[in-house]
C-alpha cells in the first residue's frame, strides 16, 4: 500500500503525528498535573496543536524548499506544499489524540487516558512505520514508544513541580 510513497511525504507523516503525540501529551499530563482545571488544560491542549500544526507545516515547507534550492542534481523531487501540508494534517490529527480524552472525561482520570492513548499511539506509530520501511515491527514500535514516553513523562514531572493552585 505505501511501497510507492515518496520519502519525504513519509518523513512528514512521521514526524507530524509523533511530535504531536509526544509535545501535546507533555502539554496536556503537565497543565494538568499543575493546575487540574480541565478548562485550562483543553485550552493549552487546542492552542498547541494550533501553533504547532502550523508552525510545524511552514517549518517543513521551508526546510525542504532549502533542500531543494541547495539541490543541483534535481534528485529532490517532492512537492513543498506537499510535504507541508501533510506535516500540518499529520500533527493536527496526531494532537487530536491526548485532547480528546480531556474534552470528553473529567481530570484527573482524562489526563491518564491521554498519556496512555498517546503511548498507544506511539507504539502503533512505530509498528505502522516499520512495516512501511519493512524492518522489524516490535523493535521499531518500542523505539518510538520508549523516546515519546520518556519525553510525555518530563512535561508530566514539569507540571507536578511547577504545581499551581
Amino acid at each position: 500500500m505505501f511501497k510507492d510513497i515518496h520519502e519525504d511525504y513519509l518523513r512528514s507523516i512521521i514526524f507530524g503525528f509523533q511530535d504531536a503525540l509526544v509535545s501535546t501529551t507533555g502539554v496536556v499530563a503537565g497543565v494538568a498535573a499543575g493546575s487540574n482545571h480541565k478548562d485550562t488544560v483543553v485550552l493549552a491542549g487546542i492552542v498547541t496543536i494550533i501553533v504547532e500544526a502550523l508552525s510545524m507545516g511552514v517549518g517543513q515547507y521551508q526546510s525542504e524548499k532549502s533542500v531543494h534550492q541547495m539541490d543541483k542534481t534535481g534528485r529532490h523531487t517532492d512537492n513543498l506544499y506537499i510535504v507541508g501540508s501533510l506535516m500540518f494534517v499529520s500533527y493536527f490529527l496526531g494532537g487530536l489524540v491526548p485532547v480528546i480524552p480531556v474534552v470528553i472525561f473529567p481530570l484527573p482520570a482524562s489526563a491518564s487516558i491521554s498519556v496512555i492513548s498517546a503511548l498507544v499511539g506511539l507504539f502503533i506509530l512505530g509498528f505502522l512505520k516499520a512495516k512501511m520501511v519493512k524492518v522489524n515491527p516490535i523493535p521499531s514500535a518500542f523505539e518510538i514508544l520508549s523516546l515519546g514516553g520518556i519525553t510525555t513523562a518530563i512535561g508530566l514531572v514539569i507540571g507536578k513541580i511547577l504545581k499551581i493552585t
